[in-house]
């Protein structure tokens, strides 16, 4: 694959400085737990469940992040969710779009797949991305990140996984917990602005049985910008911003033996717009954004609820072996704002222009997983497994009981098997294995809306197959300093939803039609790592690329369509983590740059960037971690750098800013109280995703949101 001449003129600069495995931030959570030897040696006996393995990451050749509960709760304290959390945390995670859809958040340039203990919540088949807002952060114990193409979870993870692990069962007998209350205001500190958040979680263990059950509820005011005026409300996405959120968890456990255990999860999460405030155009030419002014907004109120049950049984010795058995369900329900769209128009139901509407995704999964995995002689380990998972999918138009995008069920059968091969005391590890994913969609006849020319789709059963191989090897020297190499597959489908409901052709069959064949993404991977003594560091240079792969384009009515071209991404992760002699100081520096192309024009070369809605902007972090008893602080900083778009017009060029985020932490015999800082400077600017993809779309031109402050007490018993 050829070099872009994007990643050819930053690659010096980004050589300089250096990355470390675990985001500066993130670093501290596994610093403190590891004893002399271990820091002396990098040998970090971290599992990632994320990865199907219990195997410790320095024996995997990716790369893998972890966040914890205690960085996590911080983190959403000064950035608003577990979303932004992240985009704070990883460089190569772009700036979020601070609204309830996420529409073009990306990991390496790719969409990455969310998970709840392994559940898939991206619904790939019709992609409303609203993924990342399912559960709340509070019943989160830690975050696996796991980044790059790869098929460990199944279809979605090309540009890797997010899994968000639920907290686990009590240690000891008894009763113990956790609260939290929160409130936050904007720097003006307006009455509409003011939100606040309550949570509460009880832990119960007798003997074999336990339980754990708590309950959320967050309120969010008005956002507002470094100039102190109201953000615009996405009425037709959703907002985060005047909103209501909460959130009812339980989880079940009884042990059956001292190795084996079997658990029930269900958690429900509801997020709904309070819809007190309509939208007023900005205007581009000169600078000004979009704002709200106090009104009703019309239609059912933007909302997502999702609901999960998950049941699991794992025993850590049968057969001398760990064997994993769950099976889960998973109920999304997500409705979007409405408008009077071209879209939606039908003359058969109401004069053009008139006809209001909105549309609503309802997806049900069901699906089971099954591993096992054994050391078969020393240093060899063999992972073996099957995945299923049943996807029903739709899009309706609420108010009018029609059709968008019809009922589509998706079915994936995957067994799988992995090895890991340590030789030479661990000096070199090879690992490699392979899916097979068989793949099924089935859409039934149906008709377009009036506006695709009320076209009738003959209907299909489509099957895909594919083996989908990774391999890697790992060579450590000297302990704690170790260089991998790695080729994965990435595997999902395109969001058929947009395809299908842009059909304008008659005679189309889906048995027939190319642009619902899936979407292969090829990712290699290089790295080295350092974890000696007080350095955490590490560089990493990856591409990946899709022959047949998709990109998402705006087209003249606001409404995203999809297009099939061949993709092609590389980047450069570097970070730097190090504890200073200042005991309790912590600093680190992060580093992504990215470039990507695609082939507009069908002839077969990529040739022009991908655009802001399908790839973040290069960036620098900067973090310090300072604790000394009782006391904490944390300091950070986001550079996000210019970019311009080859392709894409003039108006489109990001001309990038930083912001800064802060916090002050104490702890008490009462709990703990905190003082957190997001845009610690109140910096005004406009949001990325707005900045670069709708440059000719008045109504969004969103500024980013300004200054916010929480106060925050957090009490375990």
């Amino acid at each position: 694959m050829n070099r872009f001449s994007h990643l050819h003129r930053t690659t010096g600069l980004g050589l300089l400085v250096f990355a470390m495995h675990s985001a500066p931030a993130m670093a501290q959570q596994n610093g403190d737990a590891l004893d002399e030897e271990t820091r002396t040696s990098g040998r970090e006996e971290i599992v990632v469940t994320a990865t199907r393995t219990n195997l410790p990451i320095s024996a995997l050749p990716i790369t893998v992040n972890i966040v914890d509960s205690q960085e996590l709760t911080n983190q959403v304290a000064m950035s608003g969710s577990t979303v932004d959390a992240i985009s704070a945390l990883v460089p190569s995670f772009s700036p979020t779009r601070q609204k309830l859809t996420g529409s073009g958040e990306s990991l390496r340039g790719r969409s990455p797949l969310f998970a709840i203990n392994g559940v898939p919540q991206t619904t790939p088949i019709r992609n409303g991305s609203r993924d990342g807002h399912t559960l709340d952060p509070f019943f989160v114990d830690r975050i696996e990140l796991i980044y790059g193409s790869n098929a460990l979870q199944g279809i979605g993870a090309t540009g890797g996984v997010i899994n968000q692990v639920l907290v686990g069962a009590p240690e000891a007998d008894g009763i113990s917990g956790r609260t939290l209350l929160q409130a936050s205001a904007d720097s003006g500190f307006k009455d509409e602005g003011f939100g606040g958040k309550a949570a509460a979680l009880i832990n119960y263990r007798s003997g074999a049985f336990d339980a754990s059950i708590g309950a959320t509820f967050e309120r969010r005011g008005a956002f507002f910008d470094g100039h102190g005026n109201r953000i615009g409300v996405d009425t037709t996405q959703g907002e985060i911003q005047d909103s209501d959120s909460y959130s009812i968890f339980g989880r079940f456990g009884y042990q059956l033996s001292d190795s084996a255990r079997i658990e029930l999860v269900a958690n429900r999460f509801s997020l709904e717009s309070n819809a007190n405030y309509v939208p007023v155009d900005g205007d581009r030419e000169n600078g000004i954004p979009s704002t709200s002014v106090r009104g009703t907004t019309p239609g059912v109120p933007a909302s997502n609820r999702n609901e999960l049950i998950s049941l699991s049984v794992t025993d850590d010795n049968l057969g001398g072996g760990t064997f994993t058995l769950q099976g889960f369900f998973n109920r999304s329900r997500d409705i979007f704002g409405g408008s009077m769209a071209a879209t939606f128009q039908d003359p058969a139901i109401a004069t053009v222009g008139t006809l209001f509407d909105q549309s609503a995704n309802r997806s049900r999964k069901l699906g089971g997983k099954i591993t096992y995995e054994r050391e078969l002689i020393d240093n060899l380990t063999l992972t073996a497994g099957f995945d299923a998972l049943f996807d029903r999918t739709e899009q309706v138009l609420v108010q009018t009981d029609r059709t968008w995008v019809p009922e589509t069920e998706f079915q994936s059968l995957a067994p799988f098997v992995q090895a890991n091969l340590g030789l030479f005391d661990r000096l070199l590890t090879v690992a490699g294995g392979v899916r097979w994913e068989n793949a099924e969609l089935k859409v039934d006849d149906f008709t377009t809306l009036a506006s695709a020319g009320n076209t009738m789709v003959a209907g299909g059963n489509p099957k895909f197959d594919e083996f989908l191989p990774n391999v890697g090897v790992i060579i450590e020297p000297v302990k704690g300093i170790r260089a991998y190499g790695s080729y994965t597959k990435g595997y999902t489908i395109p969001d058929v939803g947009r395809i299908l409901r842009g059909i304008n052709t008659t005679g189309v069959d889906i048995d027939n039609f190319l642009d619902v064949n899936p979407i292969i993404s090829d990712n290699r991977e290089l790295g080295l790592e350092v974890k000696r003594g007080p350095l955490d560091a590490s560089v990493t240079y990856f591409w990946s690329s899709s022959d047949f792969g998709q990109r998402l384009v705006l087209n003249a009515d606001g409404i995203f369509d999809l297009r099939r071209e061949a993709v092609e991404i590389e980047g450069i992760e570097i970070n730097l983590g190090v504890e200073t002699p200042v005991p309790g100081l912590k600093l680190g520096i992060g580093y992504s740059d990215l470039a990507g192309r695609v082939d507009t024009d069908g002839d077969g070369r990529v040739d022009d960037d991908l655009d802001g809605s399908n790839i973040s902007p290069d960036r620098f972090n900067l973090s310090a971690n300072y604790q000394t008893g009782p006391f904490s602080a944390v300091a950070q900083a986001q550079f996000y750098l210019p970019r311009s778009f080859v392709g894409q017009p003039d108006s489109a060029k990001f001309d990038g800013y930083t912001l800064f985020n802060a916090q002050v932490r104490y702890e008490t015999g009462l709990g703990a109280f905190s003082l957190s800082a997001q845009n610690l400077f109140d910096e005004y600017y406009i949001s990325y995703d707005s900045d670069t993809v709708r440059t000719t779309d008045d109504a969004r031109f969103y500024a980013g949101r300004g200054r916010t402050v929480t106060l925050g007490w957090d009490w375990r018993f």
